[in-house]
């Protein structure tokens, strides 16, 4: 396929893939991979590289493989597995018999290392690791030779495999790369090919106690499994020449690594050891907390893989590394939800209120629209009844000037039904509280009209006391307090946020919610989007976690940056 196949906006990727298929390069092929390490749950930093890699296949008729770089058995695990492949299944991208495994190759991957010794590229050193270190030298000044550098093919070959053989304990003995000590890339000091590692591996078991390292086993896997245009995110920069150098001195099919900026997120870390810190430090209830940038913690919180993937293309690739607003990965999430989702009405604080003419027993049903900007999604009928619940910040005694909602004396619309004016303030006898407010309705302003044409300020929603359904409600900010976490040197402790979840469980909602399935997403009307958590099952049994506030801040951000 070639530029002018294309519909689509052209980055430097696109570009040089095009440039690729003008020249016949990989006979016109275009394979790229997904290659995640099962070490952790996937966060949004990779869903850019699974909209990338899967979204380039697809554009220009290829295939893209899943392939688990599963090299370190130590901190992988098939948790991990399952997790990453739900998660780009859930993005809407599907690797159909491409799933590959680096453990898949374990075998090859040896007999590559053997060649290696044996033409004089390889040698087993016996520095232990703070030893290899020290040789290495540093950005300033170059290595030194290992003395075991120097060993025989034949020495090394006899070590290499009793290595393979369980014969030595961990750190004792390395496989090295013999490139070039003095190397102004440090990555190419040596580098370390195979370590000892006695752990049972996820799928290996304990077939062996040797491991690859991750960038031997990621550039021989790519020619391996024959990809063409190998997608790294910026850090593998300083890695290409030993990627390049893997394949070529074995003389195998040659993959080409091209590298973009990763995703940043203000608010954000996208560091899988910090996110493996809060989880095991109980900072959070888990991978899947929706306070947290994984796959499994958005999905849980409400996030569709519509605004996701629409948030990564507005993105885009780029070869600097940027940070993004959080506000603009909202904004895209209050885009797909405003178009899909149905509205409700939820009652978070309650305030009672008794509409005193109204009669006792009598029950009203008023058509509420399910969503304004999809008239196919038709109405529901609410249940309206003598007693109802308001929100407690709906109503002022003595309100400000600019309070258009309901005060004493004054006249204010319920959504859908009637016109009501407060009349009168219930008070705890013994706290002073405010617990109810009297009220009187106008049965001439039903659906919401006067027919005098006599206007209202404001407009509120509420419920039917005697129909409403009680429900914990969980309202998330962001979990760090600092923009750029990543520039916070303290304890990871005192960088969170610590109103980053606050759990209301007195939230009165609408009986057409008590049928909300797990992952049901809504619009509670005034309040904001909200989803039926996925693990439903707090103190009254619907648990709605808030996906993301009304007010669109991104806006807002754009407004300040035009104005300034």
């Amino acid at each position: 396929m070639t530029s002018g196949d294309l519909n689509t906006s052209t980055d430097f990727i696109r570009s040089k893939i095009n440039e690729d298929g003008d020249a016949g390069k990989y006979g016109g092929r275009v394979v790229t991979r997904f290659p995640p390490e099962p070490n952790g749950y996937l966060h949004i930093g990779h869903a850019k590289s699974i909209c990338l890699n899967f979204g380039v296949a697809e554009e220009y008729s290829g295939v893209c493989h899943m392939r688990f770089d599963d090299t370190n058995p130590t901190t992988e695990d098939t948790e991990y597995v399952e997790s990453i492949l739900e998660d780009v299944r859930w993005l809407g991208f599907d690797w159909s018999e491409h799933l590959y495994y680096a453990s898949d190759y374990f075998d090859q991957l040896y007999e590559y290392a053997v060649a290696l010794i044996r033409q004089g590229d390889a040698y087993v050193d016996s520095l232990n690791a703070e030893e290899i270190r020290e040789y290495r030298g540093t950005l300033t000044e170059p290595g030194k030779n290992s003395p075991y550098r120097d060993r025989s093919a034949e020495e090394n070959l006899d070590l290499f495999m009793r290595m393979k053989e369980g014969e030595f304990e961990e750190g004792t003995h390395v496989l090295r790369a013999k490139i070039d000590m003095a190397s102004p890339n440090i990555n190419l000091r040596d580098p370390t090919l195979y370590r000892i590692r006695k752990a049972e591996h996820h799928r290996t078991g304990d077939k062996w106690v040797i491991y690859p390292m991750y960038d031997y086993a990621h550039a021989l896997s790519d020619s391996i499994e024959r990809i063409t245009h190998s997608l790294c995110t910026l850090e593998f920069e300083d890695h290409r020449p030993l990627y390049n150098w893997c394949l070529d001195v074995l003389d195998v099919y040659h993959s080409e690594q091209t590298e973009f900026a990763r995703l940043n997120l203000t608010h954000t870390v996208m560091s899988k050891r910090k996110l493996r810190a809060l989880v095991e430090g109980g900072l959070v209830s888990g991978w899947d907390d929706p306070r947290m940038p994984t796959i499994s913690g958005m999905r849980r919180r409400g996030y569709t893989p519509e605004a996701i993937r629409s948030f990564c293309e507005e993105v885009g690739i780029a070869k600097r590394d940027t940070v993004t607003e959080l506000a603009l990965l909202e904004h895209h999430l209050r885009e797909d939800l405003n178009r899909h989702s149905p509205r409700v009405m939820a009652v978070l604080n309650p305030l009672k209120v008794v509409l005193t003419n109204y009669p006792e027993g009598q029950v009203e049903e008023f058509a509420a629209i399910n969503n304004p900007e999809d008239a196919a999604m038709g109405t529901r009928q609410v249940p309206f009844s003598r007693e109802l619940y308001i929100e407690r910040d709906d109503f002022m005694e003595d309100p400000p000037s600019r309070f258009f909602r309901l005060a004493p004396g004054r006249e204010v619309r319920l959504r859908y039904a009637y016109y009501i004016t407060c009349d009168e303030v219930v008070r705890d006898e013994d706290t002073g509280d405010i617990v109810e407010l009297r009220c009187s309705y106008d049965p001439d302003s039903r659906g919401g009209s006067s027919p005098d044409g006599r206007r209202v300020r404001g407009t509120l929603h509420w419920v039917s006391a005697q129909h409403a359904i009680p429900a914990e409600v969980r309202l998330y900010d962001t979990l760090f307090r600092n923009a750029h976490p990543d520039e916070d040197s303290g304890p990871v402790e005192e960088t969170l946020n610590p109103n980053s979840l606050t759990v209301i469980g007195a939230a009165q909602v609408e009986p057409s919610l008590a049928e909300a399935k797990p992952g049901d997403r809504f619009q509670f009307e005034r309040q904001g989007y909200f989803c039926t958590d996925l693990n439903s099952g707090g103190s009254n049994g619907l648990v709605f976690n808030r996906t993301v506030p009304l007010r669109d801040s991104w806006a807002r951000i754009q407004n300040n940056q035009a104005g300034s």
